[in-house]
């Protein structure tokens, strides 16, 4: 009994590898230089409250921190890093909010992409949240760094972290100290430029947002993730199980498309005849639903091709037979819905929503064009991070196409064609519309004028610049804010 007692040695602990292995050294000084630095360009120079040239400055003190801290260098790393500031870039030129919005976040998207290395479609999902998340444990691993950088320093690192140190604190103190004295904020405006970093709540939280982003990348690349890791058992469905389903959704939509080329050939005259309507109505009814079969058949698409058995040719032929079938009909549906949108902005006016939804559905098609590619040797190792790509050019096109500018022109034209015009939308617009104002009478151009008066302000910061408002502002002033503004116009929706 007293043999058994002693070779007991208590309960068994199994300990499980983690999901996100903590990276084995502290981080280095120049990972902690590189997150102090963008912290503090955020902070002095990024203006939270509307797009500017602030933006891409911030991104590239980032991305050239995490690019030295961490030695990536890849061709493909660079590319979206790439990508990703010339997202931020928008900010600089032009001013619509929505777009901006996006472009922030496809921007983030991308930038965590440049630090990962997944390529299956579970591994590019992780990649792009991959560094807000890594931002959390990234302080404890700062922490680390910190302690360890407390023993013997070079001469060269000395000068870095004491220039570092004094630029915190000359931040910190200094816009208290003007703001607490008129005398001293009016000598500091004498000796250098104006630089409002706003509230000191608000340099604090964008220190610490951009740098804790700075570091998370920086986490990322110093332990390795397990992004594109597969099930341990994969499951396959027979192919009497899947071909079945899936030839009958093909059946459908080739007599849905078959209706479809008639009313698309057919044009106002057919779909009058057919259904009562016209063809604006009739494109009203049924883009919505065009765009839900879209996107649900891409997802149909990829869960077949996920479980379908591929262990035989005769499998194989049947999986290239029918999905590629499915695909090439969805792009005739897709085309239809393409043509639905065009012909119902063109009766009802251009919107930014219909202008948006108009741009995802032309994605979508290439995205359909990638999936048949990848369909002919059914390997796709590739289609996910190219259909992030393809979303990320096809955003960066929608900003070069200026759509503010552009729905103001075409609604403008409708106007010169129809005498229809919604006025109370178009006030709604950015200053990016200004200029598409000029063939409109006078007296209603100056009432949109002054609507839009109040998104810019005498002078803009430095860092706050920005193209589209610069060239808005002369036409701006010239508009007095006592100028009566009546958008009681003739409209229609």
């Amino acid at each position: 009994m007293s043999g058994h007692a002693a070779a007991w040695s208590g309960p068994v602990v199994h300990q499980t590898k983690p999901l996100w292995p903590a990276p084995t050294a502290p981080a280095s000084r120049n990972v902690l230089y590189a997150g102090a630095a963008a912290g503090l360009t955020a902070a002095a120079v990024l203006p939270l409250d509307l797009p500017g040239v602030g933006w891409v400055l911030t991104g590239i003190v980032g991305v050239v921190g995490v690019f030295l801290a961490t030695g990536r260098r890849s061709p493909q790393s660079i590319a979206w890093a790439v990508a990703a500031l010339l997202l931020l870039g928008v900010s600089t030129f032009l001013t619509a909010d929505w777009l901006f919005s996006l472009s922030l976040l496809a921007a983030s998207a991308a930038g965590s992409l440049a630090v990962t290395d997944g390529r299956s479609l579970r591994g590019v999902v992780a990649g792009m949240v991959a560094v807000p998340i890594a931002a959390f444990p990234a302080v404890k691993w700062a922490v680390r760094g910190m302690r360890a950088s407390r023993g013997p320093v070079r001469p060269d690192r000395r000068l870095g972290r004491t220039i570092l140190i004094s630029a915190g604190l000359l931040l910190v103190f200094v816009p208290l100290l003007a703001g607490a004295d008129a005398a001293f904020a009016e000598l500091l405006g004498n000796l250098v430029p104006t630089v409002d970093i706003g509230s000191p709540f608000e340099w604090v939280f964008l220190f610490v947002t951009i740098g804790l982003g700075t570091l998370g990348a920086c986490y990322v690349q110093a332990t390795t993730l397990p992004l594109d890791a597969e099930p341990r058992d994969r499951r396959t469905v027979a192919r009497r199980e899947w071909a079945v389903p899936i030839g009958v959704l093909v059946a459908v939509f080739a007599v849905f498309v078959g209706v479809q080329l008639a009313s698309l050939f057919g044009g106002d005259d057919y779909v009058q005849r057919t259904a009562q309507l016209t063809y604006a109505e009739y494109a009203r009814g049924g883009f919505w639903q065009l765009l839900a079969v879209t996107v649900l058949t891409l997802v149909v698409i990829g869960v077949a091709t996920r479980f379908a058995a591929t262990d035989t040719a005769a499998d194989r032929l049947w999986l290239r037979v029918l999905l590629g079938g499915l695909a090439g009909l969805t792009l005739v549906i897709v085309a239809s819905a393409l043509s639905r949108m065009w012909a119902y902005q063109q009766a009802y006016g251009f919107t930014a929503l219909r202008l948006l939804v108009f741009a995802c559905e032309v994605w979508l098609a290439v995205v359909y064009l990638l999936v048949l590619a990848a369909g002919v040797r059914l390997r796709a190792g590739w289609l996910p991070r190219s259909v992030v790509a393809t979303a990320v050019a096809s955003l960066l096109v929608l900003a070069a196409l200026n759509p503010d500018r552009f729905i103001a022109e075409h609604n403008v034209e409708r106007w010169q064609a129809t005498g229809k015009i919604d006025l109370p939308y178009l006030g709604t617009l950015s200053v990016d519309a200004v200029p598409a104002f000029d063939p409109l009478p006078a007296d209603v151009r100056e009432c949109l004028l002054v609507r839009m008066k109040f998104q810019v302000t005498d002078t803009d910061d430095w860092y706050a610049w920005n193209l589209s408002r610069e060239l808005a502002r002369p036409v701006l002033d010239r508009v007095s804010w006592e100028r009566g503004c009546d958008l009681d116009y003739p409209t229609t929706r």
